[in-house]
C-alpha cells in the first residue's frame, strides 16, 4: 500500500493573511532541565546518562481554518434546513473515511467557477463513479502558491449548483487544494458589489444552509493521485464546539 500525504505542513508563514498566521514556540531539550530539577525534584546528578531533558513545543496561535482542515456544517450557518448544525466534534467518523475520487479542474482559470457541467464532463472522461460515502477531491493545482501572498487571492471555486449535485449523490465530505472552497473572497465581494447580487458571495459554503455536508480546504498533492481507486482518511481534531479542525488528510492506494 502507498500512502500519499494530502496535508500542508503546520508552520509559521509571514505571507499568510495576518489573521491566519500560525505561531509555534519550540523548546529545546535543555530548556526543560529546570522543570525536571525544581518542579519534579530530580537533581541533575541523577539525570540518566546522555539525558539532556525533553524537547517541547507550544502552539501559541492557530485558527482552526489556518492549515489543511475540514469545515463542519456549523461553519456555514447555525442551522441546516431548520435543524441544529453539527460542530466538528459531532461529525460522524464514518463520513471521514471512504473511497476517493479526484475531479481534475486544473484547466479552470482564476476566478472562473466550477460548474456542474465541468464535474460531469470530468467524470465521463475518467470513468470515476460517485456513490454515497465517496470523498470527492477537487484538483485545481493552486497548492503551488502555498507560502506566497498570492495563495488566498488565486483560484477557481465551486459553484452552488455543483456542490448541491455532489451532496445529492450521497457525498458528505469533499475538498479542494486551494485556499478556499469558493472563488477567492475578495473577488466574490467585488463582483457581488459590482453586479448588485445578494446570492453570489460564499455560494458553495452556503449550500450548507440547506444540505448537510463538510468540505476540506488547503489540500496538497492531489496531482499525485489517480482519478479513482484509492481510499481517503480525513480525521479532524476533536475540538469541542468548533466550526472546523485541522486534519492529517491522507490517501491510500
Amino acid at each position: 500500500m502507498k500512502i500519499i500525504d494530502l496535508s500542508k505542513t503546520i508552520e509559521y508563514n509571514k505571507q499568510d493573511p495576518w489573521f491566519m498566521r500560525i505561531r509555534i514556540k519550540h523548546k529545546a531539550h535543555r530548556q526543560s532541565r529546570s522543570l525536571i530539577r525544581f518542579f519534579l525534584g530530580l537533581p541533575a546528578k541523577l539525570f540518566p546518562k546522555g539525558f539532556e531533558g525533553w524537547a517541547d513545543d507550544k502552539i501559541v496561535s492557530m485558527g482552526v481554518h489556518a492549515a489543511t482542515h475540514i469545515d463542519a456544517p456549523w461553519h456555514y450557518a447555525p442551522e441546516v434546513n431548520g435543524q441544529p448544525a453539527k460542530t466538528i466534534d459531532q461529525i460522524p467518523l464514518e463520513w471521514c473515511y471512504g473511497d476517493g475520487v479526484v475531479i481534475n479542474m486544473t484547466h479552470k482559470a482564476d476566478f472562473e467557477e466550477i460548474t456542474l457541467a465541468d464535474i460531469r464532463e470530468n467524470l465521463q472522461q475518467t470513468g470515476a463513479v460517485i456513490q454515497p460515502g465517496t470523498i470527492v477531491l477537487i484538483y485545481t493545482g493552486r497548492d503551488q502558491y502555498i507560502g506566497t501572498r498570492e495563495y488566498p487571492m488565486r483560484g477557481t471555486g465551486m459553484s452552488a449548483e455543483a456542490t448541491h449535485w455532489l451532496i445529492d449523490q450521497g457525498v458528505k465530505v469533499m475538498g479542494i487544494d486551494q485556499w478556499g472552497f469558493d472563488l477567492p473572497l475578495k473577488y466574490m465581494v467585488q463582483k457581488a458589489k459590482a453586479e448588485g447580487k445578494d446570492d453570489y458571495f460564499w455560494q458553495a459554503h452556503l449550500v450548507g444552509q440547506q444540505k448537510e455536508y463538510c468540505h476540506m480546504e488547503q489540500l496538497v498533492n492531489l496531482g499525485a493521485l489517480p482519478p479513482h481507486g484509492f481510499k481517503v482518511a480525513v480525521f479532524p481534531l476533536k475540538i469541542k464546539g468548533a466550526s472546523a479542525a485541522p486534519a492529517r488528510v491522507v490517501a491510500m492506494i
